[in-house]
C-alpha cells in the first residue's frame, strides 16, 4: 500500500462549499443498511480537498429524540443507491455499530481513515489501486458539490 496524499479530509460544513442543486444535498438523508433496515441519517460528507471528491459520509445512529446519539465515518465506496430520501449501503447495521469510533479529533488523521477502509473492506483512497466508486459521481468546484449514484 502507498502512503497517504498530503489531501486535506474536512467536513463539507466546515469547507466554504455548498452542494448545489439543493436536490443533490445527500444530508439529512436515512441511510438504509443492506437489508433494508434504517440506519441513521446523514450529518455530513468529508471531502478530499486535493482530489475534491467525497471520501466518507457522517452518519448519526442510534439514541432517542437527539440524545445519546454515535457518529460513525461510512466509506463514500459502500453506497449501492441514492434516492430522494435515502441513501443504501451494502453493509448491515451491526457492521456499522462496530466499525471505529468517531473521533472528531480524527477527522483528518489518516491512520484512522485506513482503519474505517479497513473495517468495512475497501482500499484506502490514496492507495495507488484505489479507484472511485463508479456508481458514485461527483462534482465539486469551489462553493459547489454535487453527489449523484447510479
Amino acid at each position: 500500500m502507498t502512503t497517504p496524499s498530503n489531501a486535506t479530509i474536512r467536513k463539507l460544513s466546515d469547507s466554504g462549499n455548498t452542494i448545489t442543486p439543493a436536490a443533490e444535498d445527500i444530508r439529512g438523508r436515512t441511510v438504509v443498511d443492506k437489508d433494508g433496515e434504517a440506519i441513521g441519517k446523514v450529518h455530513d460528507l468529508l471531502i478530499d480537498d486535493e482530489q475534491r471528491k467525497v471520501r466518507f459520509l457522517l452518519v448519526e445512529h442510534g439514541g432517542f429524540l437527539g440524545f445519546g446519539q454515535t457518529k460513525s465515518f461510512i466509506p463514500v465506496d459502500a453506497i449501492t443507491k441514492i434516492s430522494e430520501h435515502e441513501v443504501v449501503i451494502n453493509h448491515s447495521r451491526e457492521h456499522v455499530a462496530a466499525a471505529p469510533p468517531y473521533d472528531p479529533e480524527l477527522i483528518a488523521d489518516p491512520k484512522y481513515h485506513s482503519s474505517v477502509c479497513g473495517h468495512y473492506g475497501y482500499t484506502p483512497f490514496w492507495d495507488e489501486t484505489y479507484t472511485y466508486p463508479s456508481n458514485v459521481v461527483t462534482v465539486l468546484a469551489p462553493h459547489r458539490i454535487a453527489v449523484t449514484c447510479c
